[in-house]
């Protein structure tokens, strides 16, 4: 680092178990975000200004004015724009040192492959239930952590999934293909605002304590979080049997 890095990066580095080696492996790090909206605004904003390296933004979508609600990325000048590529100026904004790609169109398998394989951790910000059981399939085959977070109505929840762990349970072992109806958006039941900046800012901080190998992560647990309520509730997730993504990782396809 030099010494404008040292005085951007002064209040990570103070911290006794972060100090100057966690900062430059945030520096480092490549990382892969899929979704600009909600949940991707904090994300990208707090990776950015937390000194991750480089960072792939992927989004389809374009701003509209439903959106300014919640993803903070974004502003009223935006509207019509890439989310990928507003969320990408936003970054650099903050911190200019961060290397940001983006990618404004959907990734088929082979594409997401191509550029998991490239990163040292994946960052589910969509509500698409396809493109979640997607990432997670070629995150396991891969061996490359997911970071998963969902927020909606008045509820999100977070958590884990990472195949170098071997106690670690998939996505699908928390929603099974046949739930795959069952899942809200945003869109179609809608989200209280801040609710998106409290899940969204819990991955940017899970990513960066993998990322560094700092504290203890969420493999093996959901943290759900209430709003209503302002609640937290930590439930344990094990490996459903005959899972067909990571009961047998072999067979995975």
């Amino acid at each position: 680092m030099n010494d404008a890095q040292l005085l951007q990066f002064s209040r990570h580095i103070m911290l006794p178990d972060f100090d100057v080696a966690g900062q430059e492996r945030l520096l480092q790090s490549k990382v892969l975000l899929i979704g600009a909206g909600g949940l991707g605004s904090p994300i990208a904003l707090y990776l950015g200004a937390a000194g991750v390296g480089e960072l792939t933004i992927v989004d389809d979508d374009q701003v509209d004015s439903s959106n300014l609600q919640r993803q903070i990325a974004h502003g009223h000048a935006d509207i019509g724009r890439s989310k990928a590529a507003s969320a990408a100026e936003s970054v650099l904004a903050l911190n200019p040192s961060t290397v940001c790609h983006t990618i404004n169109r959907r990734l088929d398998a082979e594409a997401l492959g191509s550029q998991i394989a490239a990163v040292d951790l994946v960052i589910d910000a969509t509500d698409n239930a396809e493109t979640r059981f997607l990432l997670n399939r070629i995150c396991w085959q891969q061996r490359t952590p997911l970071v998963s977070g969902a927020a909606v109505r008045w509820e999100g929840h977070i958590s884990i999934f990472d195949a170098n762990r071997h106690d670690s349970p998939c996505y699908q072992c928390l929603y099974p293909d046949t739930e795959l109806d069952d899942q809200l958006n945003c869109a179609e039941n809608g989200v209280i605002s801040p609710l998106v900046g409290v899940i969204g800012s819990m991955q940017a901080l899970e990513a960066i304590k993998c990322l560094t190998g700092i504290g203890e992560s969420l493999v093996g647990t959901v943290l759900f979080f209430d709003a209503k309520f302002a609640e937290w509730r930590r439930i344990g997730l094990s490996k459903k049997p005959g899972c067909p993504i990571c009961a047998n990782p072999s067979e995975v396809t």
